[in-house]
């Protein structure tokens, strides 16, 4: 599965998340912006890695139940979210 954001993207959200950084007054960024932009872009990457995962997992329940859910009802979007919220109690996440 592709990733849900680009390089690109992930660049581009960790200059802007270094630059809130810099100018909030509860945070100092101590050392080489290089590594600091190259250790949010990581986050980021894992991040959504993790939500891909979770995703994955979340449909493949659904798909397995024995009465089929039809994606986009309202019963499905209940039963993702709470299928999805339990994925991350179980990594302590949530």
């Amino acid at each position: 599965m592709s990733s849900l954001l680009s390089d690109e993207k992930q660049t581009h959200l960790s200059h802007i998340i270094l630059r809130c950084l810099q100018e909030a007054d509860q945070a100092v960024v101590v050392g080489d912006p290089t590594f600091a932009l190259r250790e949010i872009k990581h986050v980021l990457s894992e991040h959504t890695r993790l939500e891909q995962e979770i995703d994955r997992l979340v449909r493949a329940r659904l798909h397995s139940y024995s009465r089929p859910i039809p994606e986009g009802s309202q019963e499905w979007d209940v039963m993702y979210q709470k299928i999805y919220a339990e994925e991350l109690r179980k990594r302590k996440l949530g």
